[in-house]
């Protein structure tokens, strides 16, 4: 499949803003006659060609290496010139120009990446890769990036495709020899194969989940009665005073928000004013916007003052959480105990701190990512977006539908059809072009 327009584009392929090397990147149909009139000559295929950079009138715009990429042997699958010269805005935009004169346009967000999809150059979950892998805030997003560019997600998805292959070969030939007897061995087989198959896509969407948390992070809620130290636990976990510290209870009368990385994990921790019955209209407006965010947690933490234990109000804020939200309960100001246990509420895994001294601090970093559903792994997670999980979801209900209908052969085909396609669409073997437009579209415009 080739890109709609086989024309040549052209784009800034750096950051904005002032640096030492800047790349003009051009790709498409007529690279050697632009870079006769840039160049002089079509620089040597893949060796770097220092020379002058020239304008319409022979002089010279800017001095840089050119680096020529014949197809299909380039990131796009097509002739691709890269021209790296120094840094500066206006050299920049002279030498782009210069390109965009001679015939070339404007490249679109994310469109030499698209074109190197539309050239099988990258599956789509490795041109997603790239974004995200440009995108990752933590070594650890970046390492998963990298896996997934490298094919590693995409291996493991056709690796399960070419499972549903087999197992629908072995299906259909059941269904067209309805007159001959199945013998318990190709039944054997089946059930082997779906066992196999589900297996492998549990663990698949497990890693690929692991992959989602360190490219979107957790969102953690901090709530609890007025006092009780939540301020002072954000601005322990962020390592820095960004929320407002006071003895005076309701001082907290909005969400404050602050992320922090956990063992490479990013974590949006949010410090929400405290519940209580009020008469203060602002303070109820805060109370308000606290139960709002609550109910939008991927994990709340319900902090406890130590020196108080776990109270009636405690327990009425408890079982005010919405029920579908992970909790953990955290006991604060421990320094005060002088070496008591805490009166803990039971039957709720709970982690004892200190704010002001910060002990326990690390005991509750390895609770949150626990609680968010980070494990470590030696094989390392996939980077994997919203819809990777959604397709992955939906092969798995296919399949688990599938277990259900073994006695109707067509339904049990259908199933697997079904499930075949879903995981398909994270690779662009079945994807429809809208779906193509909002992906490249965030890209960046030189990618």
């Amino acid at each position: 499949m080739k890109p709609p327009n086989a024309d040549t584009i052209a784009a800034i392929a750096t950051a904005q803003g002032r640096g030492g090397v800047g790349v003009v990147r051009i790709s498409g149909h007529g690279i050697e006659t632009l870079a006769r009139k840039i160049l002089g000559s079509l620089p040597v295929a893949r060796r770097a060609t220092y020379g002058n950079f020239l304008d319409e009138n022979g002089e010279t715009l800017d001095q840089g290496i050119a680096l020529y990429f014949p197809a299909p042997h380039s990131y796009t699958g097509e002739e691709v010139l890269e021209l790296q010269g120094h840094g500066g805005s206006a050299v920049l935009q002279s030498l782009l120009q210069r390109c965009l004169d001679l015939g070339a346009r404007l490249a679109q967000p994310g469109e030499f990446t698209r074109r190197a999809f539309l050239n099988n150059k990258l599956d789509l979950a490795q041109a997603e890769s790239v974004a995200d892998l440009i995108d990752a805030n933590t070594i650890e997003a970046a390492r998963s990036a990298m896996r997934s560019l490298r094919g590693e997600f995409s291996a493991a998805v056709r690796s399960l495709v070419d499972e549903l292959i087999h197992l629908r070969m072995l299906v259909e030939a059941m269904l067209d020899f309805p007159e001959e007897e199945v013998d318990a061995g190709d039944i054997g087989r089946r059930d082997s194969l779906l066992n196999n198959i589900q297996s492998g896509l549990r663990h698949t969407l497990d890693t690929a989940k692991q992959g989602s948390l360190l490219r979107e992070g957790a969102h953690v809620v901090i709530a609890g009665q007025p006092n009780v130290g939540k301020s002072s636990l954000l601005n322990r976990l962020s390592g820095e005073e960004v929320a407002l510290v006071s003895d005076i209870p309701g001082t907290t009368r909005d969400v404050i928000r602050q992320t922090i990385q956990i063992r490479g994990v990013p974590l949006h921790v949010m410090d929400t004013a405290g519940l209580r019955e009020s008469q203060d209209a602002v303070e109820n407006m805060g109370i308000a916007r606290t139960h709002q965010t609550l109910r939008r947690a991927d994990l709340i933490l319900l902090l406890l003052d130590a020196g108080k234990g776990f109270t009636v109000q405690d327990e009425a804020i408890l079982e005010g959480l919405p029920a579908d939200i992970p909790r953990l309960l955290v006991i604060n100001k421990a320094d005060l105990l002088g070496g008591k246990s805490p009166i803990e509420p039971g039957c709720n895994p709970s982690v004892c701190v200190s704010a002001r001294t910060g002990s326990g601090l690390e005991e509750l970093r390895g609770k949150l990512l626990e609680a968010v559903g980070w494990r470590d792994r030696e094989s390392g997670a996939f980077m994997a977006r919203e819809r990777h999980l959604r397709a992955l979801t939906l092969a798995q209900t296919h399949l688990t539908h599938a277990h259900t209908v073994l006695a109707d052969a067509e339904l049990f085909a259908e199933e697997l059809r079904l499930a075949q396609r879903a995981l398909g669409e994270i690779t662009g073997e079945f994807t429809p072009d809208d779906l193509l437009g909002e992906i490249f579209s965030r890209f960046c415009i030189g990618k």
